[in-house]
C-alpha cells in the first residue's frame, strides 16, 4: 500500500461521528485495517463498561476501511449488514479493533472485526463482528445526495 493511499485513508477515516468518538488509525494494509480508542467516561454505560454502541461503531467503521483498502478511490464502501457478538465487558483504558477482509468479491466484501480491551498491555477479546460490505461507484453516492 502506498504511503499516499495510507495517508488518505487515515484522514478519510476520522471524520464526523468516528472523529467525535475519538477513533484513531494505527495500521492499514491491503485487506486489513486497525484502529484504537482511548476510552473516556463518555464511552461508558451506567456500569462503567464501554458501551456496546461504541464497540459496534468501531467494528463497523474499521471493517469498512479494511474493505476500502481493496478498491480504488473511484469507489465508496457501504455496510449491507452485520452481526456482532459481545463476549465480555470492555473495561480497559484502550480498545483495539482489527478488521480483515475474509472474502474479497468485486462488489461484495465480507469482513471480520475483532475488538480487544487492553489493560496493562494485556489484550482481551471482548467482541467479534462479521460484516458484509458493498463497493459502490463514488459518483452513485454523490448523485444520491
Amino acid at each position: 500500500m502506498s504511503s499516499d493511499w495510507f495517508e488518505f485513508l487515515k484522514k478519510d477515516f476520522v471524520q464526523g461521528f468516528p472523529a467525535f468518538c475519538g477513533f484513531e488509525v494505527t495500521h492499514a494494509n491491503h485487506g486489513v485495517f486497525e484502529t484504537c480508542l482511548k476510552v473516556r467516561s463518555q464511552h461508558q454505560q451506567q456500569d462503567g463498561f464501554v458501551h456496546a454502541g461504541v464497540i459496534s461503531t468501531m467494528a463497523d467503521h474499521t471493517a469498512g476501511y479494511a474493505a476500502y483498502t481493496t478498491v480504488s478511490r473511484k469507489f465508496r464502501i457501504l455496510t449491507i449488514e452485520f452481526k456482532i457478538n459481545y463476549f465480555k465487558p470492555a473495561t480497559g483504558p484502550l480498545l483495539i479493533c482489527r478488521s480483515k477482509v475474509i472474502n474479497n468479491g468485486k462488489k461484495i466484501k465480507v469482513v471480520e472485526s475483532e475488538i480487544f480491551s487492553v489493560s496493562d498491555d494485556i489484550e482481551k477479546l471482548v467482541s467479534k463482528a462479521l460484516l458484509t460490505m458493498t463497493a459502490v461507484p463514488a459518483e452513485n453516492i454523490q448523485a444520491a445526495s
